[in-house]
């Protein structure tokens, strides 16, 4: 067995303690006799990663965010599965990627062509758990960077995966980065979530400095942004399907909230 990658260094509210964390969040879920999501990827990530976890698990409140990080997976995974069966070709952007080890848990047909896309730091730490293979590439930039479009295949139908991403983007960014991407590939899908206006303004102001990140109580608004994309549904985490009862009762309880239900809304689009 190989020496354990060291994220010790990995400092406490950090970017890259984020993604860990719901990569950690992930990997204890797939542990449950019964799980939602199942991400063995991500088990076997965590096994090779050097970090005190048991504080991380502390921190993040395993004992119900394992939930919540894998019923938007889920939902955005049985989207993404949808779409692959019926395009066994396609091209797949996942955008703002992070540490998701969402290439390696669907059952991707031969054909598609997957690239991860993310800031340089974030691809440098992520090749430390994850290594290229055919048909799966890695891109070190910023989303909203032009230039990492010019080498992706444009000729087949593309779906695009941004979870996690849109609210620390400014309008004006996401709206340029729609259009890009609308303008390079002739046929797709955009699979996302998206905070309510007021908290994707508060998370933007106090975790990354982004005075004017996007949020929308209604991401049909693409549609008048961007003649191309249409909106095809908006998705519902299954709380029901949560294994163990303390975690399903509360989640249950929660999601009578307006507020809470619809906090992290996950839409999907055609173009």
């Amino acid at each position: 067995m190989t020496d354990k990658v060291d994220f010790t260094g990995v400092k406490w509210g950090s970017t890259e303690w984020t993604m860990l964390g719901t990569l950690y969040l992930r990997a204890c879920e797939s542990r449950l006799e019964h799980p939602v999501l199942g991400d063995r990827a991500a088990a076997e990530a965590v096994d090779r990663i050097d970090y005190d976890f048991d504080r991380m698990g502390r921190w993040t409140n395993s004992w119900s965010n394992q939930f919540l990080v894998a019923l938007r997976a889920k939902q955005l995974d049985d989207w993404a599965g949808d779409f692959l069966e019926r395009h066994p070709d396609a091209v797949v952007l996942h955008l703002g990627c992070g540490l998701d080890s969402r290439a390696f848990r669907l059952d991707l047909p031969s054909g598609v062509d997957w690239f991860d896309v993310d800031v340089p730091e974030v691809i440098e730490l992520r090749r430390e758990i994850f290594s290229e293979r055919e048909h799966y590439r890695m891109i070190g930039s910023s989303v909203t960077e032009p230039g990492w479009l010019d080498d992706i295949p444009s000729d087949r139908p593309a779906l695009v995966i941004a979870e996690g991403l849109f609210m620390y983007l400014t309008e004006s960014d996401v709206r340029q980065l729609l259009q890009r991407l609308t303008d390079r590939f002739g046929s797709g899908e955009l699979l996302f979530d998206a905070l309510p206006r007021w908290t994707s303004t508060i998370s933007g102001l106090v975790r990354w400095g982004t005075r004017n990140a996007w949020g929308t109580r209604d991401a049909r608004e693409l549609e008048r942004w961007n003649p191309r994309l249409k909106y095809v549904s908006t998705g519902v985490m299954d709380v029901d399907a949560i294994p163990l009862k303390p975690q399903r009762l509360l989640f249950q309880l929660v999601y009578r909230i307006p507020a809470a239900r619809n906090y992290d809304t996950l839409y999907r689009f055609r173009f």
